[in-house]
């Protein structure tokens, strides 16, 4: 048998755009507008208590299943949100997120933290902290 281990840890990340709060925030809100930077959702309820699901990956498999479910929605402002991460059949971690948008001159920043608990060295806070980065990065692309 596997030794069984959760390894916790938080992570944050922020990055400053030339959009306006409200556009960052409907990048996230607008299931249209999300799937050009995160992956299409098969069920997107934006609303607290709502439910956003999505499966899917390379055609080599892995198959990722993203399953979150809304916490809290203020917007323009915040989305926290909490959710797990499989891989097949492997609960890789399960986190809380919240995602700030704080407007400046010119633009917004947002600020993404995360709490995560990853299983069993399925998944380890670098490897999420560095797809988050580079996720960010695609929704800085896609508000250009």
């Amino acid at each position: 048998m596997n030794e069984r281990f959760v390894k916790h840890a938080t992570f944050v990340v922020e990055r400053t755009y030339t959009a306006s709060p409200a556009k960052v925030y409907q990048a996230w809100a607008d299931p249209a507008a999300k799937a050009k930077w995160f992956s299409k959702p098969d069920i997107f309820e934006f609303r607290v208590g709502g439910r956003e699901y999505s499966r899917g990956g390379p055609p080599e498999g892995p198959v990722f299943t993203f399953d979150a479910c809304y916490q809290e929605i203020v917007p323009e402002e915040r989305i926290v949100y909490s959710y797990s991460l499989d891989s097949d059949d492997i609960r890789m971690s399960v986190s809380l997120t919240t995602v700030e948008f704080i407007p400046t001159k010119g633009g917004t920043k947002l600020v993404f933290t995360e709490q995560g608990a990853f299983f069993d060295g399925y998944d380890t806070p670098e490897v999420r902290e560095h797809g988050t980065n580079e996720m960010l990065d695609t929704l800085g692309k896609t508000l250009e």
